[in-house]
């Protein structure tokens, strides 16, 4: 039915699906739901058919009677057949098959000298083979005097085989690593087994007294010969105890491997030595997991520390291996499509490679555009066709099919294998009800119990094995594939899917489909399992199974309606959850700005909000699983009621048989009726999620080859040329649909555009006319829809500079080098050209010092410059260079100019857009710009008057000396050590913390008072009542069989003695033992009705019982559960609300996202559902253990020992499993960053052609990412096989123990009957067990992880000690006293004792050398950073005393970077709500932005992630905007203007002069005409005042700082 159907990779431990390892949990355990496979009647007649043979052809060769072929006891010892054939036959084929499969050890390297005992165990081998045969002579000559001649010929045969293969397997594993040691130890004991059976006969000889008898030389040679045999054998043993190697040269050996040198097998080529996974390794190590050991080891001893500790990947599974087969299938399928559809394309849009390699090296059309661009290859007439052609699935098919439907196979063994569990088990039971049967047969069951449940188990986990080999090359095919699609694809057609939804494609929909891989072999395998179980109840109660099977049947629509609520509340929850997640991105990236603004309330009630529609959804799916888990647990119940009621009602008479039977049977039912609908679901799912990576790849790709014209213009002196082009954001189909509102898209043409080479253009024109829309119409990032565009030397592609500026978290100095070998002498060039060696000098590791996500730790102008110095050093022939100017000051500026565009790029082609129109003065040609059209051409001459629209600031001193250049950085010196600081000599990120060890004691406890004791208590008693009345139910039905064993045991004696009356046992899932008796040939016990009746009765209300327990704690449990969730998401959001800026500043904002999306769903969704499973297995595995106990007391003995095994081996495996597991994530996230930061770097990567490289990094990334999750899915193989054994030896030992019961008569069959059901569990429970303690402790982490930002995150003062006006602050005096502050503890100070007085109304600009401690000031107003020392007052108010929110929201400021949120723009405006329309109208109005607004379509018209429906001016306009809306006596600007042109700063300043004539207005200003008219100005230098007086005195003043600061404006 509907058990929980999210994430089916929950536990894949031993790729069991989820809902048969929870089959143990919430009502019964799926024991032997393979077992009803095939018709057990069919089986069961061949078997006693065969049974006879065999008993004939053992009595031949033993010379015994056929009624007991094998007698284990002759004459007061050990019958000789039974010794030759089980002692010594049996461990020697045992020994061969192991020195066989060591026969395949590769040879090792190095040749290192071995061990001399080495040459004694293979001189031993031999000899003992030679005896083996030698002892074969005497046998023929006097048969039978020992034993029948046949048999004596295979003992001795066999063993003289064995001791031959053995031999040369020594031999081989001699010349291999092992050489070193003593080999494998498991080979040794291996030896020691063929022991008993020679001492057997030694003492069989002293018996009889025949050891040195004269009258039969025969014997006594023989004699002779076993006394050798045992002497070589122990002289095996003992030069096998001799020390393998001297301590110290052992060490020598460990040590490399210590240190990361593993020994490796020579012919694998080894990346640095590292070790390679599996590949040389022999069978035996391969089906038990040994070459996994050293690492085990290795995480025990917890050195499992990074990445490069885990294996390497085994050949077939490295990436690319993997993408070579892939891509190449793809190349087959697309020429197969194309041969169809004759198209003109070459390769489909995925393929064609970026060096031109997948190319097809003959065909015409590749041209090296494509070749060296991120080429792509379809005919210009036909953009659809490549794309739309090949189907992702297809391709899959073909790479990876066989491999994967051939695994099915191994899938029906290990099914066939598991249905010999009950088969013999019920021959068991049988055998020991009938006190006739031989003992010999006993020991026959016992023995074929442990050799089927031994093989299923290699079977089983060889496949799951192999399955999660096959998914993990499914998941780096995928992986790689769309990440290079992301590189290919056309800038304009991927902005249909945001960076999110491209990221998840590559995160959640291939996690979907590798687990689809998973469970697509269920899908035939539960159906088969259905209709045999279905065929056995109709064999038992005839057509009264159909009552019982109607209502299951209505029950399944039921759970269908169940599962439909989940799943829509599910993807609801999702919705919900996205609209979270977004909120709090905006959140996290606009903290400054909120903080300033003080809308941390605002925000912190919309998440709020979302939270709570999230929570409600939790809610209901939780309450709906738990209604499926209850139904779950009742269907049994109900379902065989109704087929008792049917089998009356139509006349029969109910025996407990019966009872017992269909009971077992409907057991079965219920696994792959639950199983059915959570298969179809994850294959629905991963269809879905094809779908939607099939429509990303069909997505247009950038076509280069159509895009630009290939033969060049007349004039080889021209660099670009552009006729009549016509260009468009949106493609044409999807203009026609675009809703009205959003015409705001700009179309791009430009009539006639030619461009020589090495030629400086400038483009200037207002905010938004098309400036930079031409840079991408010349890099190809936008849509042709006609015309020509030519750019010469196309392959090398162009340098470029975009307006905001991508730089790539990693050092500055990779920054600039951007993939290109390092260079010294043109490296420190191009840093001298961007004015950034002063820079460094202050970075805390120079060059090397990281930088964070999207730069985050560099001043605007720093990242400006960053990004034109990575142009520069590429040496391209074309620059485009997009406002590079823009966000630095006048001197670096000037700097820039003559250094870099007139110096180091002197000889090259140059396209520079800005509003900086004074240093355009040079240019050799100026465009004029407006409405994405060229309005004007001309002479900078020409053009300049009609864009500046103020005179240039003369200064009277002409005899002010140019500073030199030398002295040029001195003031930048404090650059970002003041604005943005960095930890000394170490990067600013720290790394992620990687908790070590077991999750502490501490998290459990945040949980459990989360949830709250009360609730916690009565969650757990709950779950024992329902266990305890699970089992007792159990105990109950075969207390029964007992009572009914008893009275009616003649009729079941006369029916068991003749062997092949199909009497079949049958187990039910809770573990029963029934006798059927097909009643045509079996009279029915007697047993009068009310007697039935009475057990029936009994039994149903404890089931009731049991029922409603179940229904309690499911609901109790969903109920806590999602009270933990609110409550953990409610402290850590306060907390982070509070967090200080600096708290965000060092920590990068995806991983504070991770806590509030993946780590908060893990706590809404994935824990409870593995806490649930895990608690219930506890139970469970208790409540077992105390039934097979009581059954059978003497299994205590075996118990014990192999629970301090399974203790140790499950510890041995969690510490490695856990370091895996977090080594796993650990490589994970890399591998999302790298993507979405390609993704927003999308145009710089292709402008220089840089693509190659990025595929590549995505796939060393992706490799070592697979290495872990490699390491990490065979960690739990190695586990499962190890308690698969466990397993194998409880089985074995409950056999071995009812046989020596029955032999002394003590034994109860309906409880040994129950126990022995159970004990087919074990193993499923075990490792259910781990898994989940396992899983639920990496649950746990993201308790973890929430924990640790709830308790540790430093927060803001909250204190509040003085309470203020309403209207303070009324007058804006503001006044610094000796304010000293540093960023962090450590760092130098970025004020240092500044002190100085704004009088109220008064407007004062700020100016100084970037690093100066401008922006510092407003952090210390705002009291964003505490002070050390000094105090600021406002209106004689000290601003440390009154509260944080009411102190911000009495100031107002424009911030450097505009930031704007997802929303309309009233919300952007006036997040509260509290302004009319009419005002929110003239304010815009006065910001010259109400026509964009209506032309977007009005206050309501949403402005799109980060505002991106407006330019980056229009976005500062609307920060202005905000600014004029607060009525705060006090204005801070910061460089508001830096990307609007000039016209509209002027118009600017106007309403700013307007708006705040009677307030304080304090403005830091780069273009220094915009604060010529303050009042007064400060100049700041190295965080202290410098200067500070009226702008005009300041520039008369000799030698001021202001007049050098004016000059170097003006040159």
């Amino acid at each position: 039915m509907c058990i929980r159907y999210c994430e089916p990779k929950i536990i894949g431990e031993e790729g069991r699906d989820k809902a048969s390892r929870t089959g143990g949990i919430w009502g019964k355990s799926p024991l032997f739901t393979a077992g009803a496979r095939f018709s057990v009647w069919d089986i069961l007649s061949l078997t006693l058919n065969y049974q006879q043979r065999m008993e004939n052809i053992l009595a031949g060769l033993c010379g015994t009677s056929p009624e007991d072929p094998l007698p284990v006891w002759v004459h007061g010892s050990i019958g000789h057949c039974f010794n030759q054939l089980t002692l010594n036959v049996v461990p020697h084929v045992i020994l061969a098959v192991v020195s066989a499969c060591f026969i395949g050890t590769p040879r090792s390297a190095s040749g290192a000298p071995c061990r001399p005992s080495w040459g004694w165990r293979i001189a031993t081998s031999f000899v003992l083979a030679g005896l083996f045969f030698a002892d074969t002579i005497p046998a023929i000559i006097s048969q039978q005097e020992l034993g029948p001649v046949y048999l004596e010929v295979l003992a001795n045969g066999t063993a003289a085989l064995t001791w031959l293969v053995h031999g040369f397997a020594l031999l081989m594993l001699r010349r291999s690593v092992h050489g070193f040691t003593r080999g494998p130890a498991a080979l040794a004991l291996l030896t020691l087994l063929p022991l008993p059976s020679l001492i057997v006969t030694l003492v069989w000889y002293c018996h009889s007294g025949t050891a040195w008898s004269p009258g039969h030389p025969g014997v006594s040679s023989r004699f002779a010969i076993l006394c050798l045999q045992l002497a070589s054998l122990l002289a095996y043993v003992v030069s096998y105890l001799f020390p393998a190697a001297g301590r110290q040269d052992f060490l020598s050996i460990n040590c490399s491997w210590q240190q990361d040198q593993p020994i490796s097998g020579p012919e694998i080529p080894v990346p640095g030595q590292q070790r390679v996974a599996e590949d040389g390794e022999s069978w035996l190590s391969r089906f038990f997991y040994t070459w996994m050991n050293p690492l085990m080891k290795r995480g025990y001893q917890q050195k499992l520390n990074q990445p490069q500790d885990v294996y390497v990947l085994p050949r077939q599974l490295q990436t690319a291996r993997v993408c070579d087969r892939f891509y190449s299938c793809w190349q087959k399928k697309a020429a197969l499509h194309q041969a169809e559809e004759e198209t003109v394309s070459l390769t489909s849009p995925i393929i064609a490679g970026a060096d031109g390699s997948s190319d097809a090296p003959d065909s015409p059309r590749t041209s090296p555009i494509i070749a060296g661009a991120d080429g792509n290859s379809d005919g210009p007439d036909s953009p659809h066709h490549a794309q739309g052609a090949v189907r992702l699935v297809s391709v899959l098919h073909a790479a990876f099919g066989l491999r994967f439907y051939s695994l099915g196979l191994l899938k029906l063994a290990g099914g066939l294998l598991d249905f010999s569990g009950p088969l013999l088990l019920n021959l068991l039971v049988n055998f020991m009800e009938s006190r006739q049967e031989p003992l010999s047969h006993g020991v026959l069951y016992a023995l074929g119990l442990f050799a089927g449940s031994f093989l299923g188990a290699l079977l089983r986990n060889q496949f799951s094995y192999e399955i999660n080999k096959v998914a993990l090359m499914v998941r780096a095919a995928v992986i790689s594939a769309i990440y290079r699609k992301a590189l290919r694809v056309s800038g304009t057609s991927l902005a249909r899917f945001t960076v999110g939804e491209i990221v998840n494609f590559m995160s959640t929909d291939t996690n979907r489909l590798v687990n689809f891989c998973r469970s697509f072999h269920e899908l035939w395998s539960l159906p088969v399992q259905l209709a045999i179980t279905l065929y056995l109840l109709h064999q038992q109660v005839g057509i009264a199974f159909l009552g019982g099977m109607a209502l299951a049947l209505l029950l399944v629509p039921i759970n269908k309606i169940i599962a439909n609520r989940i799943m829509a509340n599910n993807k609801k929850m999702l919705a919900h959850k996205d609209t979270r997640v977004k909120l709090m991105t905006e959140f996290l990236c606009g903290i400054r700005v909120i903080k300033f603004y003080a809308w941390e309330k605002h925000f912190s009630t919309r998440i709020n909000a979302c939270r709570a529609k999230e929570l409600q959804k939790v809610r209901t799916v939780s309450y709906l699983d738990a209604l499926c888990v209850y139904m779950w647990a009742a269907v049994p119940v109900v379902v065989s009621i109704a087929i008792f009621i049917t089998y009356v009602l139509l006349g029969h008479q109910l025996t407990a048989t019966k009872v017992f039977t269909a009971l077992a049977l409907v057991g079965m039912l219920i696994l792959p009726l639950n199983g059915f609908p959570w298969v179809l679901n994850a294959i629905l799912e991963a269809k879905v999620s094809l779908d939607r990576i099939q429509q990303f790849f069909e997505l247009m790709d950038q076509d280069l080859e159509a895009y630009y014209a290939l033969d060049s213009p007349s004039d080889t002196a021209t660099a670009m040329e552009m006729k009549c082009a016509a260009f468009s954001w949106v493609p044409v189909e999807e203009e026609s649909t675009r809703q009205p509102s959003s015409t705001g898209t700009l179309q791009l043409h430009i009539e006639n555009l030619s461009v020589r080479k090495g030629m400086l253009l400038g483009v200037v024109g207002k905010v938004g006319s098309g400036k930079s829309s031409l840079l991408a119409a010349i890099t190809g990032e936008l849509i042709k829809q006609g015309g020509r565009v030519y750019v010469c030397d196309l392959e090398q592609g162009f340098g470029l500079a975009t307006q905001e500026p991508w730089i790539q978290f990693t050092t500055v100095r990779e920054n600039i080098l951007f993939g290109r070998e390092y260079d010294a002498r043109l490296y420190e060039e191009v840093l001298e050209a961007c004015a950034l060696s002063e820079d460094l000098k202050i970075l805390p590791a120079g060059d090397q010092t990281e930088v964070g996500e999207n730069g985050v730790t560099l001043s605007g102008g720093q990242k400006a410059r960053i990004a034109l110095a990575r142009a520069i050093y590429q040496e391209k022939e074309v620059y485009l260079l997009d406002d590079p100017l823009a966000a630095v000051d006048a001197d670096v500026a000037n700097h820039i100019m003559r250094k870099c565009i007139f110096g180091a790029l002197k000889h090259k082609t140059r396209v520079l857009c800005t509003h900086r129109t004074e240093f355009l003065e040079k240019a050799d040609a100026l465009l004029l710009m407006d409405n994405g059209r060229i309005v004007k051409t001309g002479t900078p001459a020409d053009i300049l008057p009609l864009v500046e629209a103020f005179p240039k600031f003369k200064d009277t001193d002409k005899g002010h000396k140019e500073k030199a250049p030398n002295e040029q950085g001195q003031e930048e010196a404090i650059e970002t050590a003041a604005e943005e600081p960095t930890q000394n000599n170490n990067p600013i990120h720290k790394e992620e913390e990687k908790k070590e060890g077991a999750v502490a004691f501490e998290v459990y406890k945040a949980y459990w008072m989360a949830m709250g004791s009360c609730l916690a208590i009565s969650v757990l008693f709950s779950l024992f009542l329902m266990q305890a009345s699970r089992n007792i139910s159990d105990w109950w039905l075969s207390y029964w069989i007992s009572s009914i064993s008893q009275t009616a045991n003649t009729s079941v004696m006369a029916c068991s003695s003749s062997l092949p009356s199909p009497e079949l046992l049958l187990f039910s899932t809770a573990g029963l033992v029934s006798p059927i008796q097909d009643l045509d040939k079996t009279p029915a016990p007697s047993n009068g009705s009310e007697d039935v009746n009475f057990y029936l009765i009994v039994y149903g209300s404890i089931a009731g019982a049991n029922s409603l327990f179940t229904i309690i704690r499911a609901f109790l449990f969903a109920f806590g559960t999602v009270r933990a969730a609110a409550v953990i998401h409610d402290r850590l959001l306060q907390r982070i609300l509070k967090a200080t800026v600096t708290f965000f500043d060092t920590t990068p904002t995806g991983r504070i996202l991770n806590r509030f999306s993946s780590d908060i769903y893990c706590v809404d969704d994935s824990l409870p559902f593995i806490l649930n499973i895990f608690l219930a297995n506890i139970y469970g595995l208790l409540g077992m253990l105390v039934i097979i106990t009581y059954g059978l007391p003497w299994i205590g003995l075996v118990l014990l020992p192999l629970a301090i095994v399974y203790f140790l081996v499950q510890r041995y495996y969690r510490f490695t499993s856990r370091e895996l597991k977090r080594l796993h994530s650990v490589t994970l996230s890399p591998i999302y960053t790298h993507f979405s930061e390609t993704l927003s770097g999308l145009s710089t990567i292709r402008a220089m052609r840089a693509a190659k490289r990025f595929e590549l990094e995505n796939q060393l990334r992706l490799e070592l990412n697979q290495r872990c999750l490699f390491a990490s899915n065979t960690v739990m193989k190695w586990l499962d096989i190890r308690l698969q054994m466990i397993g194998v030896a409880v089985v074995t030992a409950i056999a071995g123990i009812a046989i020596i019961q029955h032999q002394k008569q003590l034994g109860n069959p309906g409880l040994v009957g129950l126990s022995l059901s159970y004990a087919l569990s074990v193993t499923n429970l075990l490792s259910g067990l781990i898994a989940s303690f396992t899983q639920t402790e990496i649950m746990m982490v993201s308790v973890e992880r929430t924990e640790e930002y709830t308790t540790d995150t430093p927060m803001e003062p909250q204190d509040k000690l003085v309470q203020v006006s309403a209207v303070w602050p009324s007058e804006g005096l503001v006044e610094f006293q000796q304010v000293v502050l540093a960023y962090r503890a450590g760092l130098p100070n970025a004020l240092d004792g500044v002190s100085f007085t704004v009088y109220p109304g008064e407007k004062l600009g700020i100016v100084g050398r970037t690093g100066s401690g401008k922006s510092t000031l407003f952090l210390a107003l705002f009291r964003m950073v505490e002070m050390k020392s000094g105090r600021i007052l406002l209106d004689g108010v000290d601003s440390q005393r009154v509260g944080l929110e009411e102190l911000r929201s009495r100031l107002a400021i424009i911030p450097q970077d505009p930031f704007l949120f997802s929303g309309s723009v009233r919300e952007n405006l006036d997040p509260q709500g509290k302004r009319m329309d009419a005002e929110l109208r003239e304010v815009l109005e006065q910001c010259h932005l109400w026509d964009a607004v209506t032309q977007m379509g009005g206050l309501d018209s949403k402005l799109g992630e980060r505002g991106k429906s407006l330019s980056v001016g229009q976005r500062q306009l609307v920060c202005l905007a905000r600014a004029l809306l607060t009525q705060a006596k006090v204005l801070c600007i910061d460089e508001a203007t830096a990307s609007v042109d000039q016209k509209t700063d002027q118009l600017l300043q106007q309403t700013i002069r307007q708006r705040f004539a009677d307030k304080t207005v304090l403005t830091i200003a780069h273009r220094l005409n915009t604060i010529l008219d303050s009042d007064r100005v400060l100049v700041m230098q190295a965080g202290r005042v410098a200067e500070l007086d009226s702008p005009a005195s300041l520039s008369q003043k000799d030698g001021s700082l202001f007049q050098h600061l004016l000059h170097s404006r003006q040159q």
